[in-house]
């Protein structure tokens, strides 16, 4: 008879209402489109992509935004909070056990409490007691909560995951974007003062009668054209280091005062190509946002099935053991003792449709958190598209603004040299060397978007390249 009812308690034991889940079903690409062979690309390491740039500046710039960023500090924070709130639900597996303590002194009526009736008119009592309280899960319910706030920290942990690659990828766009800045306010000013001189040297002439007022006012028109554009990229350089400055995670007084990268020579070498590793079935789980997306989809299915129990009874077990006496010093004597156990049964019988729709509520979150993940997806393949086609279209857009920039030099050389043998006026000259410099300032910003498209795809890809990922349904991402 003992070892039915055994068997019948641990069936109901494992009871669990939640829906069996299942990873939503998407039709994935069998290869990436528009790729470079691997032969042509450089490895990329795991977790310090931002390294194959081979720029010890930027690797520091990236380390300190990783260690005093305050969004990356609100990750972890939440990260934190998550974890707490797990130990918070998990304890409601367990039994609960409070330690009381008290005493009381009261008055009964005088017209109730007399010497016949043996009831003193006043009465003190002492008592201390451990009060223990369980609830039988039978139906999955604490359980089914548990489960979905471990879930819930996995797609934090993932949050805090997409937080610092963004963070890597914007220190990445925000460091060449000031160091493209630099290269076009030195291009600038390089071309204020060739034309400077070139018009100090016009104007000398225009006194000993050489040369005409007009080409004069010529010259002096470039040269003013070329100083109007100094300031404006001047802010903009500003602009942008104060920007790089607060993602950094420096103080007020930094972002006021300091210099975040002092100006030097830029290195005009485009990036390495990024060939994405394995499959693309891979970016489900190698990109945290996905990832976050699934643990997401998986805890909003197990509050299906914490919902559901509600409809069943809820089975309590209390207890209490200790003592209670009249005088102090009697109440941890033998006599004094107390113990009382019990159990509790709570059926729901009419909740005014409560109950029902709670229900209803964790469905449709259910299929609102299933339509959003369907929406990552298609974002992050997205993604990575574009940031592929940005590789390779910026790469071309690049060399052919370098190619412009060789066949300018050589033009503005010959137009000099025409110049200087009387063949052409100064202006033909001025011509090709405003040609020049708007080329170069092409250039410099084809950089920058050849740099930026590369993190563009970094990001899109989830990292570096990681180890081979686990295909368990829920299991903890890859290292990133």
């Amino acid at each position: 008879m003992r070892r039915p009812i055994v068997l019948l308690a641990a069936l109901l034991a494992a009871c669990s209402f939640a829906p069996k889940y299942e990873r939503p079903a998407n039709e994935l690409p069998e290869a990436w489109r528009g790729a470079p062979a691997p032969a042509a690309a450089v490895p990329a390491p795991a977790d310090r992509w931002w390294t194959v740039f081979g720029d010890p500046t930027l690797a520091r710039l990236v380390d300190e935004a990783l260690a005093n960023n305050q969004d990356v500090a609100l990750a972890v924070a939440r990260v934190d909070e998550a974890r707490a709130l797990v130990g918070v639900v998990e304890s409601q597996l367990w039994p609960s056990i409070d330690g009381n303590l008290g005493a009381n002194r009261s008055r009964a009526s005088s017209r109730t409490a007399t010497f016949f009736s043996g009831i003193p008119v006043y009465r003190t009592n002492y008592r201390a007691t451990l009060d223990v309280a369980y609830e039988i899960d039978l139906w999955g319910r604490l359980r089914n909560a548990t489960a979905a706030a471990r879930a819930d920290l996995l797609a934090t942990e993932a949050a805090g995951d997409t937080v610092r690659i963004t963070l890597a990828t914007e220190v990445v766009q925000s460091y060449y974007a000031l160091r493209s800045l630099d290269e076009r306010v030195s291009a600038t000013e390089r071309a204020l003062d060739l034309r400077a001189r070139a018009f100090e040297l016009q104007r000398k002439r225009a006194d000993a009668g050489l040369v005409a007022e007009l080409d004069v006012r010529q010259i002096e028109a470039e040269l003013e054209g070329a100083r109007a554009l100094l300031p404006a990229l001047q802010r903009e350089r500003d602009a942008e280091e104060a920007a790089l400055t607060v993602l950094l995670g420096r103080s007020p007084r930094a972002i006021i005062q300091e210099t975040t990268v002092a100006r030097a020579a830029d290195d005009v070498r485009p990036p390495p190509l990024v060939a994405p590793a394995g499959l693309p079935s891979e970016l489900l789980l190698r990109r945290p946002d996905l990832y976050q997306a699934e643990q997401q989809l998986i805890a909003a299915n197990a509050r299906i099935g914490v919902a559901r129990a509600a409809y069943f009874p809820r089975i309590s077990l209390i207890g209490l053991l200790g003592t209670e006496a009249a005088s102090l010093s009697d109440l941890f004597t033998g006599p004094a003792g107390i113990w009382s156990i019990g159990g509790s049964l709570a059926q729901p019988i009419f909740q005014g449709g409560r109950i029902r729709a709670e229900n209803e509520a964790a469905e449709a979150r259910q299929r609102q958190v299933i339509a959003q993940y369907q929406k990552t997806i298609q974002n992050a393949f997205r993604e990575v598209r574009d940031a592929l086609t940005a590789q390779a279209r910026t790469r071309e857009v690049y060399a052919a603004e370098g190619a412009r920039s060789v066949a300018l030099r050589e033009a503005l050389k010959l137009a000099v040299a025409r110049y200087e043998a009387g063949l052409e006026s100064q202006l033909a000259a001025i011509d090709a060397e405003r040609q020049l410099l708007q080329a170069e300032l092409n250039r410099a910003e084809a950089l920058r978007q050849q740099r930026a498209a590369t993190a563009d795809l970094f990001r899109a890809l989830g990292g570096g390249w990681t180890a081979p990922a686990p295909t368990q349904t829920g299991a903890a991402p890859p290292e990133r």
